[in-house]
């Protein structure tokens, strides 16, 4: 009986990008349990506020409330009305709209300095990606030349193998932007 041949299978590289996707997780939620560390009392509190008021139990509140005071005001109830002409409502209802406007405010402001960074990192991820391929793309077509094929001479390539100056693009783009809205003005 013949032996049979082994069979040669590729390395199994998930496990080493699963190592890497898990580490970058890792990195960005101790990141995300730093910033929250950070953060100042008054945060805290202005993004619990919003919290709480963007969720349900908040408007059943409200609900509850302001229908229970109308329904009191308007004698429906049969109590006697403390507010008969729900000025005092308006009044509190205005009143709370300013602190919660506020408040989420607040968080927000905090929450677009967070995505700020983020997009900031996204940006310097990209350039440094875009440099590696550049790179990549001269070591490739070297080989291609020195191997003789064909397509090394591909002129589309030499533009391939530019860097990027982020600052021409940006430029292009709000020169883009500015005859956009020269010709579609509002």
């Amino acid at each position: 009986m013949a032996d049979k041949p082994s069979i040669q299978t590729a390395p199994d590289h998930a496990g080493s990008m699963t190592q890497v996707v898990e580490r970058n997780i890792k990195a960005l939620l101790e990141r995300k349990k730093q910033e929250d560390r950070r953060r100042t009392a008054e945060n805290r509190i202005a993004d619990a506020i919003t919290g709480f008021v963007g969720s349900m139990t908040f408007v059943y509140i409200h609900i509850v409330f302001f229908g229970v005071w109308i329904l009191w005001n308007t004698g429906a109830l049969g109590l006697k009305p403390f507010d008969p002409s729900l000025v005092i409502l308006a009044m509190e209802a205005s009143v709370e709209a300013i602190f919660l406007s506020t408040f989420v405010l607040i968080s927000q402001n905090r929450m677009s300095a967070q995505a700020d960074k983020r997009a900031e990192l996204d940006l310097q991820i990209s350039l440094l990606t875009e440099h590696e391929v550049t790179h990549l793309i001269k070591m490739v077509r070297a080989i291609a030349q020195k191997m003789e094929i064909s397509e090394s001479d591909d002129p589309e390539i030499d533009e391939l193998e530019k860097n990027v100056a982020p600052e021409k693009v940006m430029d292009s783009m709000e020169k883009h932007h500015e005859k956009i809205i020269r010709q579609n003005p509002s």
